[in-house]
């Protein structure tokens, strides 16, 4: 007879006794130290992140640095923080857990309410990556599908994401940009792209108008997890000739600003 019947798993039967043998502890440090630039509101020192890490400076440097060399960490010198590219990390939990299933009705209601298509994005490297979208009422060629990514520069999304993190952060983001003009309207300069980031900093909302493409304009806010950080974005897009950049404002900021209170209370 074998050792284990037709039915048994050996993997699974033996999950809850880890042995030593099995453990990687570099993988247990490496996430300390993801962790540890996370829970902070500014950059850390090397000092800081071994500190908060529970790490040897000597330790917390080399995975440091590993961080850097792979772009998930920016290091001016001092000090270290995250990089949007760690989002990356977060994606797959995105796309399989429950948030996009809790953010749907949200959406849809979005939709209901104001007849055109709403997205739900996340920023991914340079470009904005698209998690969850309500059911199409109106045709919009640039509109597609969950898993679409758009360049983060021209869109308001990308802004509204670029918006919550620190300066010195977003002007090294748009400086190793090589931004293309898709359209008349798509703003490349390195000063105009910081002036929209600020102002949708300044007001809490970007708008994109036709930078996209041409008759596509878009207008987003961002959601803010529990601490305060911004970690998604809200976007309603429609066809240009439906509404004025201004009417977009007054009518609907109201319902994007509600739809991102609902979401940002689920994280």
């Amino acid at each position: 007879m074998c050792a284990h019947s037709a039915y048994e798993d050996p993997v699974n039967r033996n999950e809850t006794r880890l042995s030593d043998r099995d453990f990687v502890g570099a993988l247990e440090k490496g996430l300390a130290v993801i962790q540890a630039l996370g829970a902070a509101q500014s950059r850390l020192t090397l000092s800081e992140v071994a500190r908060g890490a529970g790490l040897t400076r000597a330790a917390a440097r080399r995975y440091l640095l590993t961080l850097h060399r792979l772009g998930y960490a920016d290091y001016d010198g001092r000090r270290f923080a995250l990089t949007p590219l760690v989002l990356r990390l977060g994606y797959a939990y995105f796309s399989s857990a429950s948030l996009p299933k809790l953010a749907q009705p949200v959406l849809e209601r979005i939709g209901e309410r104001t007849h055109e298509v709403a997205s739900l994005a996340v920023l991914d490297g340079s470009d904005i990556l698209l998690l969850v979208q309500s059911t199409r009422r109106r045709i919009l060629s640039a509109a597609s599908g969950i898993g679409t990514r758009m360049p983060a520069y021209c869109t308001a999304i990308g802004r509204v994401l670029l918006a919550g993190r620190p300066n010195l952060e977003v002007e090294r983001f748009v400086k190793s940009l090589r931004p293309k003009k898709l359209t008349p309207q798509t703003r490349t300069g390195s000063r105009e792209l910081l002036d929209e980031i600020s102002k949708a900093r300044q007001q809490g909302y970007a708008v994109s108008d036709e930078e996209l493409e041409i008759g596509l304009r878009s207008i987003a806010v961002p959601i803010s997890n529990s601490r305060g950080e911004t970690v998604l974005g809200l976007a309603i897009s429609l066809q240009a000739a439906r509404m004025t950049p201004a009417q977009m404002v007054e009518q609907l900021l109201p319902e994007l600003r509600s739809g991102a209170d609902k979401l940002s209370a689920m994280i």
